[in-house]
């Protein structure tokens, strides 16, 4: 029988989603848990690797299993056997040709800044936090000349393993709530360290070192080296995942 489940997580203390040999990661953690109450190995799959120190509110993953269990007792179970840190949200039963990663047609990130003074003690795994009053008007008309279908060349980590760089990016923003900016973007899948990349690339901008206009140059040279910064993990975390309207989930 195949299983869906949501899987929130605070990545601070993982080396990503991915299993490891030597570090912990997310997978292996949920995985173990998952086994115990199963009482039986369990593999699960996910939407979307998240990289050390990331975040997720709605990670989606799929796992088969012979264990006969309520979605409840799925829940129950295999949060008790968790980590604080690790969360998930919801179990249900799907058809056998679900697929967490290949029936996903949209995956959402927000990243979060803080541009003040003092750093957030409570936050401090959750937000980039940077000295200098970032111009988020000039980073949202920035962020603007990244939507629809490019080649993201300019936004792709040196070890990305992605056989294309092209991405379509369907939503993007930057909006301001106080001291606290968030930085909003969906697409289609995204290339290793992408959203991370265009942040430290917006970051730039909104500390006026570069014109609203540098993200389209950056796009039509596609050289990684003339972007900005890649921004800190634990300001990233996975929001939510998009599949097809039909797909039986919550």
């Amino acid at each position: 029988m195949r299983w869906a489940a949501c899987i929130e997580y605070d990545g601070t203390a993982y080396h990503g989603w991915q299993s490891q040999p030597h570090a912990a990661s997310v997978q292996d953690t949920l995985e173990s848990a998952l086994s115990k109450v199963a009482n039986a190995p369990i593999r699960v799959v996910c939407s979307g690797r998240t990289d050390t120190g990331v975040h997720a509110e709605g990670q989606i993953v799929h796992f088969d299993t012979n264990a006969v269990r309520r979605d409840r007792s799925w829940l129950l179970g295999t949060n008790r056997y968790l980590p604080d840190d690790i969360a998930p949200q919801w179990f249900v039963a799907v058809p056998d040709t679900f697929h967490a990663r290949f029936q996903a047609v949209a995956r959402s990130y927000r990243y979060w800044l803080m541009d003040r003074d003092a750093p957030s003690a409570l936050w401090r795994n959750r937000v980039w936090h940077v000295h200098r009053r970032l111009d988020h008007d000039a980073m949202h008309a920035a962020a603007g000349h990244l939507l629809g279908r490019h080649d993201f060349s300019a936004f792709r980590a040196a070890g990305c393993q992605a056989k294309t760089p092209v991405r379509q990016v369907q939503h993007i923003g930057v909006t301001r709530e106080g001291d606290w900016l968030r930085v909003d973007i969906r697409a289609n899948a995204f290339l290793h360290h992408m959203v991370r990349n265009i942040v430290g690339t917006l970051a730039v901008i909104g500390r006026g070192e570069a014109d609203t206009d540098w993200t389209a140059r950056l796009l039509a040279g596609g050289d990684r080296r003339r972007a900005g910064m890649t921004a800190p993990a634990g300001g990233l975390s996975l929001r939510h995942v998009t599949y097809p309207a039909d797909a039986p989930l919550p």
